[in-house]
């Protein structure tokens, strides 16, 4: 079973790595942002045949070691949940 967390800093917590991204983009002229948040995709492939088991073993993994529950709020999608991406290049 494929998974995926998406793990991001949560409101309120300073987010210095996206306020020095987004001052970048308006230094070339991408001034339109009102705001841009950094975070972080963690995929993950499983021995584990369902996507509940694959969602409680993950979600295990994010409380003791992926994401930082003072600071940051994760998400969990699984092979069913993720749609094709187009990859931009």
């Amino acid at each position: 079973m494929k998974a995926r967390v998406l793990v991001r800093l949560k409101p309120g917590i300073m987010d210095v790595q996206g306020a020095a991204v987004k001052r970048a983009l308006a230094g070339l002229g991408f001034s339109e942002l009102n705001d841009l948040r950094v975070g972080k995709v963690i995929d993950i492939d499983m021995n584990e045949p369902t996507p509940e088991g694959a969602r409680a073993r993950v979600g295990e993994m994010c409380r003791q070691l992926l994401a930082n529950p003072i600071l940051e709020d994760y998400t969990i999608e699984t092979v069913d949940d993720l749609a094709p991406r187009g990859a931009a290049r």
